[in-house]
């Protein structure tokens, strides 16, 4: 594949850099000592291509201005000192990092520091400082930003060299066997890979990547986040029953994945479907044939953007109809994610989808630049007509991804 270099270290005046000073003189009082550096990743949005990572299909992600930040020491023990500003203290020693012996959100670091030391680090002991504005439970993929975070300062003090791709591989060894949750790569992908005013062209067969330049200013135009409050929770069987699902919908139709099929392959489907295998294997397999056509000619309308950025607004339409293949086929959304994106469209957004695994977390809204207030109240206003808690509601920049920020 080629490479995509990592972000250089940061400016004055970058926001994770910033960040990571002004807590320097928090880790050492709560830590003891000063830290040696600090490293930062995003979290990350799709613009297109949900579900299709596992499925070695298309996608279409990029990472957001919202960080996950990791200051960090080393120590001449084997202990791991955690502070998350968010989540309270955690201390570990490296003895106890195997699958299934750290839950909760030490898991993710635990994991991260497992994966490194299981691909050959010399590991010593750590204290690490994490702190976050990525929003929890959003969809918006803070865990592989910590775990992405996490891995690139454990890389970096247990001078144990990686690529991001390599780093992201391990990132999602810690999330399937140390958290305990059957991801794709997507995630840890975009967090580690992510460019400032791109979106990346992931094939997850043969792992090429291209960043792709978004024009979103240029053709007056804006991604609005909405926060659903609505926690997604993906460990509990939904998402892995989804994925077994599609893998058997391969094998129902002699494919190694659902990558190899096309449309025509739906009416084989639906055959072996009234005949032995469940109907869900059609619906399921109709969802990732069709969400990866979406990527590809988001793809082409990206590429023409370039010289014609009104083709841009083109997007809206296959952003609707990845939501409507995500709610019908793949039924992974729930009412607030479905009532936000009615919502945004009503009041003039472009095309809206749910983004992430889904059974919660947040739409993303393609809008023009001037209707970001007035589709955020709309969809406020629909939220306070069924007395749900309030969206939060927010503008996703494309930033750069992991890197080290002091």
């Amino acid at each position: 594949m080629a490479e995509v270099p990592r972000a250089a270290m940061t400016r004055e005046g970058d926001e994770a850099g910033a960040r990571a000073r002004a807590l320097a003189d928090r880790f050492q009082a709560e830590l003891g000592q000063a830290p040696e550096g600090a490293w930062a990743a995003p979290g990350r949005v799709n613009l297109i291509g949900e579900h299709t990572d596992y499925n070695e299909g298309l996608a279409l992600p990029l990472g957001i201005r919202q960080h996950v930040l990791v200051l960090a020491r080393r120590r001449s023990d084997q202990r791991l000192r955690l502070l998350s500003l968010a989540s309270g203290r955690r201390e570990l020693t490296l003895g106890e990092l195997a699958p299934g012996q750290v839950s909760g959100w030490a898991a993710y670091v635990a994991g991260a520091a497992w994966a490194a030391i299981e691909d050959g680090a010399s590991a010593t002991g750590l204290d690490l400082l994490i702190d976050s504005d990525v929003p929890m439970g959003a969809g918006l993929s803070s865990s592989a930003a910590l775990e992405c975070a996490s891995l690139l300062a454990m890389s970096d003090l247990w001078e144990h060299r990686r690529s991001p791709l390599e780093l992201a591989r391990l990132a999602q060894r810690a999330e399937i066997e140390v958290v305990g949750m059957p991801c794709g790569l997507m995630d840890q992908l975009a967090s580690m890979c992510a460019r400032e005013g791109h979106a990346l062209a992931v094939d997850f067969r043969s792992l090429a990547i291209e960043p792709v330049p978004l024009p979103l200013a240029g053709a007056g135009l804006r991604l609005l986040v909405i926060d659903t409050r609505s926690p997604h929770q993906l460990i509990e069987g939904g998402y892995a029953e989804r994925r077994a699902t599609c893998f058997a919908a391969a094998r129902a139709l002699g494919l190694d994945s659902l990558r190899d099929a096309d449309p025509s392959a739906l009416a084989r489907l639906a055959s072996a479907s009234a005949e032995r295998a469940s109907p869900l294997l059609l619906q399921r397999a109709r969802h990732v044939i069709s969400e990866n056509e979406r990527v590809a000619q988001s793809l082409t309308l990206l590429r023409a953007a370039a010289t014609e950025t009104a083709r841009l607004a083109e997007l809206g339409a296959l952003l609707s109809a990845s939501h409507a293949s995500l709610r019908d086929d793949f039924e992974v959304t729930v009412p607030r994610l479905d009532v936000a994106a009615e919502a945004a469209e009503a009041a003039g957004a472009l095309g809206a989808r749910m983004v992430g695994g889904g059974f919660g977390g947040s739409v993303l809204a393609l809008v023009p630049a001037e209707g970001i207030a007035a589709i955020s109240h709309a969809v406020t206003a629909a939220y306070q007509a069924r007395s749900w808690q309030l969206p939060r509601c927010f503008e996703a920049l494309p930033g750069d991804g992991a890197r080290r920020v002091l």
